[in-house]
């Protein structure tokens, strides 16, 4: 006996880097997606395993729609991913507009990334502990984006700006959100410190004289002082590696 064939049918295709939440065999291809009901296609997508918040572009039988609308029977569907540096604001994008301020929340397992981040002057907030209630919060009252390696925190549905980071090596991490946020015309590298998210500033050799050791008040004469946790840098031998990895982000 026949299975009743009562399901209704779409083709989904995702676009770009949309396919890394895919299974291989939906990469870069159209599928047909089964459902019954009544499914908002938000509820596909992210049931096919796509986080809404990195989605900035449906189409669906080639006219653009919105997170609301209702799936009907042979639709054919394509999605875009969020385009922070290109204008698509003819297509009615889904998102409310790139945060070109950036601004950061990473969730706790992105302890080196942010401190990359804080390298490149960019206002980033992290915290050994923090539950993804508070990253929401901190995310929505601040205006900030989410950096994240776990992909579910993204399908909360208050999520208005996130990514989720792919690398699991914190410098190709930086490449990675360098590239896709557009940071490279924004940064302004040496200005905020590493550890607390402070401003750094200028500060007179003198004033920090007393706190240096004997080989570093021999050698060194410009310092900065964080405004926060009042840590002192210099241009010691650290500082070549950081300057480094500082051109190669922002030579990209």
């Amino acid at each position: 006996m026949n299975r009743l064939m009562d399901d209704n049918r779409v083709l989904f295709r995702f676009y770009e880097e949309l396919n890394d939440f895919l299974p291989p065999s939906r990469r870069k291809i159209s599928f047909p997606y089964s459902y019954k009901g009544t499914p908002s296609v938000k509820d596909a997508i992210e049931s096919l395993g796509v986080p809404h918040v990195e989605v900035d572009l449906i189409l669906v039988n080639s006219k653009p729609v919105d997170f609301s609308y209702l799936l009907e029977n042979g639709d054919v569907i394509s999605v875009y991913p969020v385009f922070e540096s290109i204008d698509i604001s003819a297509a009615n994008r889904l998102r409310p507009k790139p945060l070109r301020n950036s601004r950061f929340i990473l969730d706790a397992h992105l302890g080196k990334l942010a401190k990359y981040l804080r390298l490149l002057g960019f206002d980033t907030l992290f915290f050994n502990h923090i539950s993804d209630n508070e990253i929401i919060s901190i995310s929505l009252q601040e205006r900030r984006i989410i950096l994240t390696r776990d992909r579910n925190l993204l399908k909360h549905k208050q999520v208005t700006h996130g990514y989720w980071v792919r690398s699991q090596k914190p410098k190709k991490q930086l490449e990675e959100i360098a590239g896709r946020l557009d940071l490279k015309n924004s940064a302004i590298p040496f200005t905020r410190c590493m550890e607390c998210n402070s401003i750094i500033t200028m500060i007179s050799k003198d004033a920090v004289l007393e706190n240096l050791q004997q080989k570093t008040r021999e050698y060194y004469n410009n310092f900065r002082k964080c405004q926060g946790c009042g840590r002192i840098y210099w241009e010691g031998s650290h500082f070549e590696s950081m300057q480094k990895l500082v051109d190669s982000i922002l030579s990209g």
